[in-house]
């Protein structure tokens, strides 16, 4: 028999894919010993505006989520359940992606590569390694590298249209310290469990009901003795569901006030009642807490610097000379104020070189390690910085307490992360209701 040309076997190639895409039940017919069998290659279980998710897309990920929940030792929810809360979030990942892709946010492969690298090392192991990793639990590192760029996409998407929208005034933080004050438990530490069961924009009453008796079901079977991490797995709407819906530590004033009072009645293993908000409704677990910040305690130091830029005008060789020349100088015990006023290139010169108390992390890696290694009154050698060159001397030490400082900048962080979190389920929510989305997930496999 002739061999297939190319051409067929393109064109037929085509027919198949499109079947398979368009077809909500794509099959073809095999050449077997029975006209009539069908061999099933995928079907589509939901449709988002123009694009759609297909059952192998779905399958591959419920098959990761049973790998993940028996490694964590919690009972895997029936295969529909599972499924049903997959597709839910895949549709709320596609609506984000295809927004990302209309505002042109994109993730090029230098960048993806740096995150892969960060992943790796985080785990302790090489690139190489982490491929190995992933291709032995059965995803392609093609399909992993897509993941991570999509979820560094999400992440892109989510800072751009809700957290660069928040805005934090400082009577807020004035507010919230005052609070702290007020109330202690704002300092303490949570590690916590979380079901919700998500209430859609403008629910009917009849919705409203059904909603909240799955509610109560899921809190009847925790206080009837089946794993807490077993429930949120077959009925929780939240990310972290296939976690078991672990949270994990979080300050006091960082998790939504409506949590905070339903958590500081609880004793460590206790369940809440079910707690209502304006995204539905939540049933909590304190797993450990623990108490809160201790005074933050710095090393400051205080130093003058001269320095000697490198640039077009100046040569590496001629700054270092220079630099030299200076010290030289100074061993021959040259007032260092002066030299720093007639010579230094940075804007510290008037000030003979004064740099005022720094803390740690104020200043570049180079030069801070080298001002932590000198004694007092104590002049560096030269030292090397992306700046250029420069010659350090150290004037005092001292601890101190910074804990104000630190109260205000966690404040600030605690009120952007609690607003952040609520402004971007309310976006999902009415991005994905200004959506076309069809669902034909009816008897998953």
């Amino acid at each position: 028999m002739a061999m297939t040309s190319d051409r067929t076997r393109h064109t037929l190639y085509n027919v198949l894919l499109t079947t398979a895409l368009l077809s909500p039940l794509s099959a073809v017919f095999a050449q077997a010993t029975s006209p009539r069998q069908i061999i099933l290659l995928d079907r589509i279980v939901a449709v988002i505006n123009d694009e759609v998710i297909t059952q192998k897309e779905l399958d591959a990920r419920i098959e990761f989520a049973f790998k993940q929940l028996k490694q964590q030792g919690t009972t895997a929810p029936p295969r529909p359940v599972i499924a049903k809360q997959l597709l839910e979030r895949l549709i709320n990942d596609r609506v984000q992606l295809q927004l990302s892709k209309e505002f042109g946010v994109r993730i090029d492969d230098a960048e993806l590569d740096k995150a892969i690298a960060r992943i790796a090392e985080q785990n302790k192991i090489s690139v190489p390694e982490l491929r190995d990793a992933i291709q032995k639990d059965g995803i392609p590192f093609a399909k992993f590298r897509d993941d991570i760029r999509n979820e560094i996409t999400l992440t892109r998407l989510r800072d751009r249209e809700v957290g660069q929208k928040i805005v934090i005034t400082e009577s807020e933080i004035d507010q919230y310290l005052q609070l702290e004050k007020n109330q202690a438990h704002q300092r303490n530490e949570y590690n916590v469990s979380h079901i919700l069961v998500s209430v859609p924009e403008n629910a009917s009453p009849a919705q409203l009901q059904a909603r909240r008796q799955k509610a109560e079901k899921a809190l009847a079977d925790i206080n009837n003795g089946v794993d807490f991490r077993q429930v949120a797995a077959a009925t929780s709407d939240g990310p972290e569901a296939l976690q078991g819906g672990v949270i994990g530590w979080r300050e006091g004033g960082r998790l939504p006030t409506l949590f905070l009072e339903a958590l500081k009645n609880l004793k460590v293993g206790g369940v809440s009642e079910i707690v209502r908000s304006p995204n539905g409704f939540h049933i909590l677990k304190l797993n450990e807490e623990r108490g809160g910040t201790p005074p933050i305690i710095v090393q400051q130091t205080r130093a003058r610097h001269i320095l000697i830029k490198t640039n077009e005008l100046t040569s590496e060789s001629e700054a270092k000379n220079r630099i030299l020349s200076i010290k030289e100088r100074l061993d021959n015990k040259v007032d260092f104020a002066e030299l720093a006023r007639t010579r230094s290139e940075d804007t510290s010169a008037s000030r003979g070189g004064e740099l005022g108390w720094l803390s740690p992390n104020d200043t570049v890696i180079e030069f801070e390690a080298a001002m932590n290694n000198l004694k007092l009154n104590e002049i560096s050698e030269p030292v090397r910085s992306p700046f250029g060159w420069h010659l350090i001397e150290v004037l005092e030490r001292r601890n101190q307490d910074m804990t104000k400082e630190g109260q205000r900048l966690n404040a600030r962080n605690a009120l952007r992360e609690r607003k952040t979190d609520e402004a971007y389920q309310e976006w999902v929510r009415q991005l994905r209701d200004r959506a076309y989305i069809e669902q034909r997930l009816d008897n998953p496999n």
